[in-house]
């Protein structure tokens, strides 16, 4: 069948419009989906650099925070071993050494026997753990040693504060090493600050323990 002209023209521009909008809600949706594309980089970009900045400000925080749990678990250990000094295996009074930074006691610290020799000492900024066991018939601690931190950051020379201080049964501080018979309780001061210029500053741990397993001497 022959189409005259008159159809020809009118399927031509019956056709023309469908074409055009067909293009037309395809190019709007390519162009919707750069722009959704765009807006999410831009929210990606911007909340990674608000975490960069926030870590950045709150890096020492962070740290100090993490130091802080890190000397309370130590002091947690430390006040435990205290309490259990006793005799050691040698014969010794419970009581090796005392000084403003450091302690040199026996205990049984791993619960196994024999009596352990324990010392918690500050040396700059670092409080350690020392622990060595006895050995031979007599027992004697000259073996090896098993050293551990227990905290970093220790400020108390910076301060000059007694990391320990020793007290008798009156209450009555003993300051004197050549006293040590008189010791029946210490008490422990722990100052932790990483960066002493930034907040959030010192932060002091506090604790005591008394001597449980002491003679009459």
């Amino acid at each position: 069948m022959t189409m005259t002209s008159k159809e020809r023209h009118e399927n031509l521009f019956s056709w023309r419009p469908s074409a055009v909008r067909a293009g037309h809600l395809r190019g709007m949706t390519l162009i919707e989906v750069v722009v959704t594309v765009g807006i999410v980089a831009v929210i990606t970009v911007a909340i990674t650099q608000s975490v960069i900045v926030f870590y950045r400000a709150n890096r020492v925080a962070f740290e100090e925070s993490y130091q802080i749990r890190s000397a309370e678990r130590g002091l947690q250990v430390l006040i435990r071993d205290l309490r259990e000094a006793t005799y050691g295996d040698n014969g010794a009074y419970p009581l090796g050494a005392i000084a403003s930074s450091s302690i040199t006691f026996y205990a049984d610290v791993d619960r196994t026997n024999p009596i352990e020799q324990v010392q918690y000492r500050l040396s700059g900024q670092r409080l350690t753990r020392t622990v060595r066991s006895s050995t031979g018939n007599p027992p004697t601690y000259t073996g090896a040693v098993s050293t551990s931190t227990v905290s970093d950051y220790v400020r108390n020379f910076d301060d000059n504060i007694s990391l320990f201080r020793y007290y008798d049964a009156a209450g009555a501080e003993v300051t004197s090493s050549a006293e040590i018979a008189r010791v029946v309780s210490v008490s422990v001061n722990i100052i932790v600050d990483i960066t002493p210029i930034h907040a959030p500053g010192e932060f002091t741990l506090r604790s005591g323990a008394t001597l449980r397993n002491l003679r009459p001497q």
